[in-house]
């Protein structure tokens, strides 16, 4: 499972095991790493799994086969049928370190699973699943139409759409217990609703007479505020990630566009210009600035297809919290002493930069985690 989860990822390029040469490592001895070199491969990742009083323990270690060091060691405890998410976490690991970003292995998927023919018999339901198609179930019975399902910021609550003949309305589902709790009645159509990065409120649009506005609710007052009084369409509303501002999309202007306000509402500014149509924004932490996710150019559709947006569905993938927690996570017994040496790993990875081995990992997402030139005495080259 580790393995299908890093190749899935894109970066990394597991080795066929008929390939090893050395067979009976274990999490206990050190790779002999000229076999390893031999086969090119340019990290290692091993371990052993045990059963102790009926708790499942599992060691493994992260190993940089040029620079010969160790980068990560960590063993996890959990129950057996917990086996899953031990390896998905461990992939985890193994992906963080060796790229620099987290990783998003133990997550799970919400989305709108269809079934059925066209018309009536039709079925929209509310599904959960492992982001590895896992464990999939539903959390609706089909009797209505769901729509754009959002995890909370503690992913334990889901936020979605639920449409009806006499109307629309906006739910709140709770994971961990499956309590399911209507927003209100609004007068007009709901939808697009999306948590602040709190959890502690709920944006959403309100249509009414062919006109929408984005609405906020907060959970713990239940009291709701609007926020734009504008003759265009306000919609697709996403919080930043301290909660200080709300990116949206507007037709205004003319065209549907992204505009930034404050998390009150005041001074809104259009923030895109191009040409085709903007569409569902997000705001996103990043390790320096924050940035827009899936702003989408796309070409203006016909009128009479405007409509039919709605109908799409959508998913959103979320850090799991479910189910027997594991064990705390600890660092497993270091095989060799010492930590990594930077300055010999960046040599080797500036060595077999120009012509990688086969089977090796990208080594254009581990550049950002070496020293700088300088302190390697080595010039600085410009980036291609």
């Amino acid at each position: 499972m580790i393995s299908a989860n890093l190749q899935r990822s894109g970066l990394f390029r597991p080795l066929d095991p008929a390939s090893f040469v050395e067979r009976d490592l274990t999490a206990a001895v050190q790779p002999r790493f000229a076999d390893w070199k031999q086969i090119n491969a340019q990290a290692l990742v091993n371990g052993q799994v045990t059963v102790v009083g009926g708790r499942l323990v599992v060691d493994f270690r992260l190993w940089d086969v040029f620079a010969e060091q160790q980068l990560l060691g960590l063993q996890f405890t959990s129950s057996p049928e917990n086996w899953r998410r031990v390896a998905h976490k461990i992939s985890d690991a193994v992906y963080e370190r060796l790229t620099g970003e987290k990783g998003y292995f133990d997550t799970r998927v919400v989305f709108v699973a269809e079934s059925g023919g066209r018309g009536a018999s039709r079925q929209k339901r509310l599904a959960i699943m492992d982001q590895d198609g896992a464990n999939p179930s539903y959390l609706t019975d089909g009797s209505y139409i769901v729509m754009t399902p959002r995890f909370s910021s503690n992913s334990q609550e889901i936020t979605y759409m639920a449409l009806r003949p006499e109307g629309s309305s906006i739910y709140l589902f709770n994971l961990e217990t499956g309590r399911r709790e209507s927003l209100g009645d609004f007068r007009g159509m709901v939808f697009a609703p999306r948590f602040s990065a709190d959890g502690g409120k709920v944006a959403f649009s309100v249509e009414r007479s062919g006109n929408s506005d984005i609405f906020v609710m907060d959970l713990r007052s239940r009291q709701t505020s609007r926020l734009t009084a504008d003759p265009g369409i306000d919609t697709s509303a996403s919080f930043s990630p301290d909660g200080s501002r709300i990116v949206f999309n507007s037709d205004r202007s003319g065209s549907p566009q992204l505009y930034v306000m404050g998390a009150d509402g005041s001074n809104p500014r259009r923030i895109t210009f191009g040409g085709g149509r903007y569409m569902t924004p997000r705001l996103e932490p990043d390790r320096r600035v924050h940035r827009l996710h899936q702003a989408v150019r796309r070409p203006v559709p016909h009128r009479r297809h405007a409509r039919r947006r709605l109908g799409r569905t959508s998913a959103d993938l979320r850090l799991p919290g479910r189910g027997p927690e594991l064990g705390a996570e600890r660092p497993g017994p270091d095989v060799l002493a010492g930590g990594p040496r930077r300055c010999a790993e960046a040599v080797e990875r500036r060595r077999h930069r120009a012509d990688p081995p086969a089977g090796a990992l990208s080594d254009r997402r581990l550049r950002p985690r070496l020293v700088p030139p300088a302190q390697l005495g080595l010039r600085r080259r410009r980036s291609p």
